[in-house]
């Protein structure tokens, strides 16, 4: 499993707004996405305006590749994307520990 991190900045008097879009972004074409298999997304407390977004993906490719090549992508951009204050910074991230 591969999660993807994405640090959002959007203005914070349009968090409502944002939050909605996002949420109605991820339900109707995130997740239907082939390796789609969960998102969080947390507001900062001490940054009003900043966000991180975590993805769950199968494979690193099915976000780089799947979902990033396709009309999907350009989709979801169409919803958030005029949210975002810059472009957002995304790494992928692989489980090396946990704990139960």
């Amino acid at each position: 499993m591969i999660l993807e991190i994405a640090d959002l900045r959007v203005d914070a008097s349009q968090a409502g707004a944002f939050e909605a879009a996002l949420q109605r972004g991820v339900e109707t074409v995130i997740a239907h996405s082939a390796g789609f298999k969960g998102y969080k997304l947390n507001r900062s407390i001490e940054s009003p305006g900043r966000y991180v977004l975590t993805i769950f993906w199968l494979t690193l490719e099915d976000h780089t590749v799947g979902f990033r090549g396709s009309d999907a992508f350009t989709a979801w951009r169409a919803i958030v994307g005029p949210f975002f204050l810059s472009p957002p910074v995304v790494e992928h991230f692989e489980l090396v520990g946990k704990t139960a």
